[in-house]
């Protein structure tokens, strides 16, 4: 009797080895391990924790285990813990549940409220795209700088995507998994993520250094990706800057579309400051003496809207001015500086901040250190370190190759004297 038992144990682990081999390392880990094995009339029976894992390893996995099972001459069955004889497992999940974090606040827009320019038209279709349906490109990776409208991108995919949607934030994600860890309901966990037609994920940044929760979210796209569902995950640069993830998650990350959303440049910011109610000449006046930051540019409609609106009055050009002194003050720092020549002259600012050698960006780059020694006071080392961290003779000689241009360029000379005056 006892050594049945030992030959039908040491089946068991055969099969499972068998599995193995033919399956991802972390799917194996993550969906299998927590199975009940039993052998029950030549037929294989694999008890899941819920009706949900049952499904989605049926869905997924069904094909494996069926071809497995088949190599030692059974048939498979997937049951559920509760609906079977199955004998119990550690860590029993038939009585888990999870609850998530509560939604973010306004996790609502429409795509009318995300304003395009040409450089963002392909983002913006490849968003409606997903939304419509399943897409061949999930993962969706939407990259940018901080107020490009990255947040509002997703927002709108969360809120006319078809089928069940999940959306987190980075920061909810490690909470949220650390939280199922500790309360011993990681199963449960798992199964809310993938319970989904569309999983968004704003600012996946916050998951990096973090192992354990990088290798669940890594897991998570791949089983998703597998079973036909849309993924969407936003960053302030691409996957293969983010600093905290090994290689595999970068890949993982990239193996979609990656897309990137360009700062808010003169004409959106005007139309965004019009659509809050601010009259057209003030904001064209305010579009132009104001950094390409989204968040910024909210924050000045929302204070000219109210202060119209409480005092019962128009508000001109002297008034914003008075109004938003500090905040427009605050829009020429150094690092606004930047951002908005980049703007004026074409670039990127990853770019400008890269190892790049092109023509036009090493222009670009000379001309951002002429500008910023001519409008500030900064000395030539924190010039260098506001255009990508060069050093204090790579400024000097950048500077002096701009004046020796400047000799025989008039377009370029005047260009860099209103950007000076600008900025002063």
């Amino acid at each position: 009797m006892q050594a049945a038992a030992t030959k039908k144990m040491t089946n068991l682990e055969t099969i499972k080895g068998a599995i193995a081999a033919k399956m991802d390392s972390a799917a194996f880990s993550s969906w299998i391990v927590p199975l009940n094995f039993e052998i029950e009339n030549d037929i294989l029976v694999l008890t899941a924790q819920n009706q949900f894992s049952a499904d989605f390893i049926s869905g997924v996995h069904g094909a494996t285990l069926n071809a497995v099972a088949a190599e030692f001459g059974l048939a498979v069955r997937i049951a559920v813990r509760g609906a079977s004889v199955a004998a119990p497992v550690a860590n029993d999940n038939a009585v888990q549940t999870f609850t998530p974090t509560p939604a973010v606040r306004d996790a609502m827009a429409d795509f009318d409220e995300f304003i395009s320019s040409d450089e963002n038209a392909f983002v913006l279709s490849a968003c409606k795209k997903l939304a419509a349906g399943h897409v061949p490109f999930s993962p969706l990776f939407i990259y940018g700088p901080a107020g490009c409208g990255k947040s509002l991108l997703v927002r709108c995919i969360n809120s006319a995507a078809t089928g069940r949607t999940i959306m987190m934030t980075g920061g909810q994600f490690v909470s949220d998994f650390t939280r199922a860890l500790h309360d011993h309901t990681i199963f449960a966990f798992k199964d809310y993520c993938r319970n989904c037609d569309t999983f968004i994920l704003d600012d996946v940044a916050a998951l990096g250094g973090k192992r354990a929760t990088c290798e669940e979210f890594i897991q998570l796209i791949s089983d998703l990706r597998n079973a036909g569902k849309n993924v969407v995950l936003t960053a302030n640069t691409t996957p293969n800057n983010l600093t905290g993830f090994d290689r595999r998650a970068q890949s993982v990350m990239a193996s979609g579309l990656v897309a990137d959303v360009t700062a808010p440049n003169a004409n959106v910011r005007r139309v965004m400051l019009m659509r809050a109610g601010v009259t057209s000449d003030v904001a064209t006046e305010l579009a132009s003496r104001t950094a390409a930051d989204g968040h910024l540019v909210s924050g000045i409609a929302t204070k000219v809207k109210t202060y119209a609106e409480l005092m019962g009055t128009t508000v001109d050009m002297t008034v914003a001015s008075r109004l938003l002194a500090d905040t427009l003050q605050r829009a020429k720092t150094p690092i606004a500086m930047v951002r908005n020549m980049c703007e004026k002259l074409g670039v990127s600012y990853d770019a400008v901040c890269g190892r790049g050698r092109a023509r036009a960006l090493v222009i670009a780059r000379q001309t951002m250190m002429a500008v910023l020694k001519g409008a500030t006071n900064l000395s030539l080392a924190e010039i260098g370190g506001y255009v990508g961290g060069r050093d204090h003779a790579t400024v000097v000689y950048a500077i002096a190759q701009i004046e020796k241009q400047k000799q025989g360029d008039l377009v370029l000379a005047a260009q860099i004297n209103q950007m000076i005056s600008e900025y002063k």
